[in-house]
């Protein structure tokens, strides 16, 4: 547990998020409606299905042919597949995403509440439920994530998190999309839970690191030059 929190008090992409935590949690402190609650726990609602999308349909999208867009998702994910325990993969290396995806919802709240309950209580809705609610939703996510990935002695909680993540490197990277501790519900929802039947029908050893692809794949070969990795290990099953 403690080796999980020295990675993530380094992570850039929460030292962006913190000050707008801090501003939200005053809100919270010093301006107090029950409603505030509620806009807490809808905001840990919309990062959960944020955190399903984007692993899904963003890191696992298909793979460009050209290079350099390559090498970026390269970056952001597939090197994180063939070296699941290097810590530089953890996160992406764009540091200032998750602050300029918050921004972007933070707007789009702004713009459909405002006329409705005016600018102020559209404002504090928007920061509390996205600064506070999905701010903390997401550095929970990083700890399951990052907790998940290191070889350290673990408890319960961290066996049962690292169990269902590592059925998604080393079993079906089809499926098993969500990282958070108790979000399965998510993938059942969308049809992507882990069933063994079908991660034993789709399993290729070969290619099971590299997310399909073939380890060979020029792109890859080329990605991992450009950010000066040697050839990963061999998954063995």
């Amino acid at each position: 547990m403690i080796a999980a929190l020295r990675i993530l008090i380094l992570m850039g992409g929460l030292h962006r998020l913190f000050p707008f935590w801090l501003v939200g949690l005053g809100l919270m402190l010093f301006d107090f409606q029950y409603w505030m609650l509620a806009a807490v726990g809808y905001g840990v609602v919309i990062q959960w299905f944020n955190e399903y999308l984007i692993h899904r349909f963003i890191y696992h999208r298909e793979p460009p042919t050209a290079q350099s867009p390559f090498n970026k998702l390269y970056r952001s994910h597939i090197g994180h597949h063939e070296f699941p325990q290097d810590e530089e993969f953890f996160t992406g290396d764009d540091h200032w995403f998750p602050l300029r995806f918050a921004a972007g919802s933070f707007a789009a709240h702004l713009v459909v509440l405002w006329p409705l309950v005016g600018l102020w209580p559209a404002l504090e809705f928007a920061c509390v439920a996205l600064f506070v609610g999905s701010a903390s939703a997401f550095a929970f996510y990083e700890y399951c994530h990052t907790l998940a990935h290191l070889n350290v002695p673990k408890g319960r909680f961290g066996q049962w998190v690292t169990r269902e993540h590592m059925a998604h490197h080393y079993q079906d990277h089809h499926a098993t999309f969500h990282v958070t501790a108790g979000m399965a519900w998510i993938d059942r929802l969308f049809g992507t839970g882990h069933d063994p039947a079908k991660a034993r029908e789709r399993y290729d050893r070969r290619t099971m690191m590299s997310i399909g692809m073939d380890p060979e794949d020029l792109r890859l070969v080329t990605a991992r030059k450009a950010y000066g990795l040697a050839k990963p290990p061999r998954h063995i099953a």
